[in-house]
């Protein structure tokens, strides 16, 4: 339990079914750890709520501290990340590293026990082999809620210990079964901060307390010098770059590492479109099963999101030499970065993901 109302209204759904339940909230950060004061103890608040949840519902609770897990798995890997002018999304490690990682091999103790979240998000199930059957991950009914773009790395053995009571309901649902229950945190407001960090409001000042600067130059797609940036790691690809004195507003086509350039363009310039990308650390949830068509001269046709905050597209993808797998855009997409996850779908069937390490754009 997260103490938001998603975990709550979860945990609620389950008193109603024949399980003995226990409660597990997760501490993962704070900022007391950075500062040796007590200001920024906003994981506390998040503990009291879960308490009282589970008075009301009469359930055991407990605390965990995985933040030197966090630290090491999930900060310290995206870190590295961004200092190299990539765009890292620790959510989706933190959940196959801490949440059905590290939480769940400390909360699991017995062959009977599951870990059940808020997650919007679905299990379906294969039962082909009746001796094996195997969990199918599937968009939750709520699709501007659907969190299986995060879920798209966890690995099917632990998919299989998983539970997702809230799966089968849209946001306002859940808010509504909240108020119908009494629960403490009906009314809570929504936390959309990074998993690691929670809700930090300047997350470039906040990452600045990490990554030195690293000033370099700002220059076109020709060439031409037109100013300075402090460090890659400030920008997206895709997003605005305030330049003083142009009259054109530019946007950020790509970032030269080894260069310590960042490469901008014209709304409508062709770098700014990707046709297709290569992914790398690709992990199907099915592992030893991957669909066979990935290696036919047609490929696999599919749709994948590149951002969660996205609509899935059509694409084809094939597989590639040294594990790397190419990823053809049915049109050309904007916003295309390395080190983004590239999650893919057949349906509303979630196949697995990976990371991507090239793009390949109209110039």
């Amino acid at each position: 339990m997260s103490g938001g109302v998603d975990s709550s209204v979860a945990a609620r759904l389950l008193t109603e079914k024949d399980y003995d339940l226990s409660a597990v909230f997760m501490r993962n950060w704070d900022t007391r750890d950075e500062s040796g004061t007590e200001t920024g103890c906003e994981w506390e608040k998040d503990w009291e709520d879960v308490q009282r949840v589970c008075t009301l519902l009469d359930i055991p609770c407990k605390m965990v501290d995985l933040s030197r897990q966090y630290w090491t798995r999930v900060f310290e890997p995206a870190l590295d990340e961004w200092a190299e002018g990539l765009t890292p999304n620790p959510d989706v490690s933190c959940n196959r590293e801490i949440k059905f990682g590290a939480l769940m091999d400390r909360a699991l103790t017995t062959p009977n026990q599951w870990l059940a979240t808020g997650h919007y998000a679905q299990l379906r199930w294969d039962t082909l082999d009746p001796t094996h059957a195997r969990p199918m991950l599937y968009r939750s009914a709520d699709r501007h809620k659907d969190q299986t773009y995060y879920l798209s790395s966890v690995p099917e053995s632990q998919l299989h210990k998983a539970l997702f009571p809230i799966g089968h309901l849209t946001k306002p649902e859940v808010r509504e079964l909240a108020t119908r229950y009494s629960l403490p945190t009906a009314s809570r407001s929504e936390s959309m901060g990074i998993c690691f960090v929670g809700e930090k409001g300047h997350f470039n000042q906040f990452l600045s307390q990490y990554i030195p600067p690293k000033p370099g130059r700002i220059v076109d797609t020709n060439g031409k010098d037109l100013g300075a940036h402090r460090g890659l790691w400030m920008y997206t690809i895709g997003q605005g770059a305030r330049i003083p004195g142009l009259t054109t507003k530019m946007f950020v086509a790509r970032k030269d590492a080894a260069a310590n350039e960042l490469v901008v363009a014209p709304s409508d310039h062709p770098s700014l479109f990707c046709t297709s990308v290569f992914v790398s650390s690709w992990h199907w949830i099915w592992d030893d099963h991957p669909p066979s068509s990935v290696d036919s001269p047609t490929g696999l046709r599919a749709s994948v999101q590149i951002r969660h905050r996205m609509s899935e597209v059509p694409c084809t993808i094939f597989r590639r030499k040294g594990g790397v797998f190419e990823i053809r855009f049915e049109q050309p997409e904007q916003g295309v970065a390395p080190g983004q996850i590239a999650v893919v779908w057949d349906g509303e069937w979630c196949l697995g993901s990976g990371k991507i390490v090239d793009t390949t754009c109209l110039e």
